[in-house]
């Protein structure tokens, strides 16, 4: 009964964080990891995290869901800075931190530094999500952090085995480590990639075969991801690669095998899903604060302090220390965000400054991070205790709350009048595409064969009726103002329901037009994956008005 009361305050915190957080302009995930705390001080006690569970119910649908919703074709233009971030970041931030936590807090093994490290270099994509939507983050530059944040997590987890698994033999193969991590990579990728793909040509043959089943087509989307990730750690390999991949694959194969009805509903479920899990996140975390603060003073011993501000001033330099990593190599490594050029002739040493400055801020750790950390195992392989163990879960949530803070207090800072060049596709393509779709919609509906009568039991369509509906590019106020003048010309309630059903059948036709262009304009390729969700969105919105 507590464990039951404690979901649904907990799901309650989550609603209530939205409120507080739109009307005190603090972004979300601080408040509701504030009021994950004031649970806890309330009575409700703390959710255990353990982190397979944790893995399980709450990264497959999120990771799956990024996935999804990265545009295909930002990833392939952007891959080689998210490659650079995703694996050659983590690599260069665990060496480097490693080293410095060792150095700053000697009573931790090197072992156990680089440990704390791998689970501190992933950024975490819900995260680098709930900081964005606070802050006017150029699309190209959103694209890279949630790819980078989407695959960061396999390369960070593997240098976190590799280091626990030193500190319990005391030794380290570099030959297995990289065996494990291409295994772990490839295997993941490839159990994401190939079962979303059989999933989505099997629903498909059934749905063209016997029609579709919209509720049955949802609930399958919500299992995907944990079936993958089941399946791929079932293999010894990357879950949660394999949950970011089937989200990417998905993707490229969802927009036109569901009709546009379930494609609205998917969207509100979607929603819905990642509203509640992402806000159960961080009041779970939020939660697990006040225990770790009433240690504090224990573990701040463990690090050779006996007060508890050398603890906090540790977090500090740790979480200073990750920036300045972070910032150079997003300098050396990375082209300004924003621009297609190592060296962009327009972009002066300030403005650069600034655009890396907002890369290394939007950095932030989250949930994922807490979680990791927590499998650190209890004790070592002669039953002796884990070293420093309280004191690394300690440093991890501080640095985590750190992140976000100064994200919350200094990016939006550095972003403002920082004007980022815009996607290439804004907005000429848009038009273009709006133009070649609309056209497709009028010589469809003027080819209408005259037999659309006939298959009309009572009804009369002329060629001008159809030109004129197909051709209707009236403003708003024009609509209402032929609502008006059918209702009020003494038309019979018969055949005032006649007409409307032709033009329903008319202007379906219409739409069905379009959806057919931009598939052909999908198909030649050039096109922007937004563009074309942004328009799909636009039709199935009026397809689902004209069939109700």
């Amino acid at each position: 009964m507590q464990a039951t009361a404690l979901v649904l305050m907990s799901l309650l915190c989550v609603v209530l964080g939205g409120a507080l957080a739109r009307a005190t302009g603090w972004p979300v995930p601080l408040v509701q990891m504030a009021l994950g705390a004031a649970l806890h001080q309330a009575g409700f006690g703390t959710a255990v995290l353990q982190p397979e569970v944790f893995f399980l119910l709450f990264l497959p649908p999120l990771l799956f869901l990024d996935g999804w919703r990265i545009p295909n074709d930002a990833l392939r233009r952007d891959a080689r800075s998210i490659v650079r971030l995703a694996l050659g970041l983590v690599v260069f931030t665990v060496l480097g931190m490693g080293l410095f936590v060792h150095w700053l807090i000697p009573a931790m093994p090197l072992a156990v530094a680089f440990a704390l490290t791998a689970v501190l270099s992933p950024t975490d994509p819900t995260a680098v999500s709930a900081i964005a939507a606070r802050s006017p983050i150029a699309p190209r530059l959103l694209h890279v952090l949630q790819g980078e944040a989407l695959f960061n997590d396999a390369s960070g987890l593997l240098c976190l085995r590799v280091a626990v698994a030193a500190t319990l033999t005391g030794s380290f193969s570099v030959t297995q480590a990289l065996a494990g991590f291409v295994w772990m990579a490839l295997g993941g990728l490839a159990i994401g990639v190939g079962a979303t793909w059989l999933v989505a040509r099997a629903t498909g043959w059934v749905s063209a075969r016997w029609g579709e089943d919209g509720g049955g087509q949802i609930l399958l989307s919500l299992l995907v991801p944990y079936g993958v990730y089941l399946l791929a750690e079932a293999a010894q390999c990357s879950g949660i690669l394999a949950a970011a991949a089937a989200g990417v694959t998905m993707s490229a194969n969802d927009v036109w095998r569901w009709n546009a009805a379930t494609r609205l509903r998917r969207t509100a479920v979607w929603d819905m899903v990642q509203t509640a899990v992402n806000g159960s996140i961080f009041v779970l975390l939020g939660s697990q604060i006040p225990a770790l603060w009433a240690a504090a003073p224990h573990t701040a011993q463990a690090s050779g302090h006996a007060h508890v501000g050398w603890l906090l001033l540790n977090m500090a330099l740790i979480t200073v220390a990750l920036g300045a990593l972070r910032f150079a190599w997003v300098w050396m490594s990375l082209p300004w965000p924003g621009s297609g050029t190592r060296h962009d002739a327009n972009a002066t040493t300030a403005f650069r400054l600034r655009a890396v400055l907002a890369t290394t801020l939007a950095g932030v750790r989250g949930a994922v991070t807490l979680a990791a950390v927590m499998t650190l195992p209890l004790a070592l392989a002669d039953g002796k205790p884990f070293p420093v163990r309280d004191l690394a879960v300690v440093l991890a949530a501080g640095v985590i709350v750190l992140s976000m803070v100064l994200a919350t207090l200094v990016l939006p800072r550095v972003l403002r009048g920082l004007e980022l060049p815009a996607e290439p596709w804004q907005p000429a393509a848009l038009d273009q595409m709006r133009q070649a779709a609309t056209l497709e919609a009028i010589t469809a509906i003027e080819a209408m064969p005259g037999e659309l009568a006939q298959r009309v039991e009572g009804t009369e369509v002329n060629a001008a009726t159809a030109r004129r509906l197909a051709k209707a590019t009236k403003v708003v106020i024009n609509e209402y103002q032929q609502r008006l003048a059918r209702h009020a010309d003494g038309v019979s309630p018969a055949s005032r329901g006649r007409d409307d059903h032709v033009e329903r059948q008319v202007r379906l036709v219409g739409l069905r037009a379009e959806r057919d262009a931009l598939r052909r304009l999908a198909k030649q390729g050039g096109v922007s994956d937004l563009v074309l969700r942004r328009l799909v969105r636009e039709l199935d919105h009026q397809e689902v008005r004209h069939l109700v």
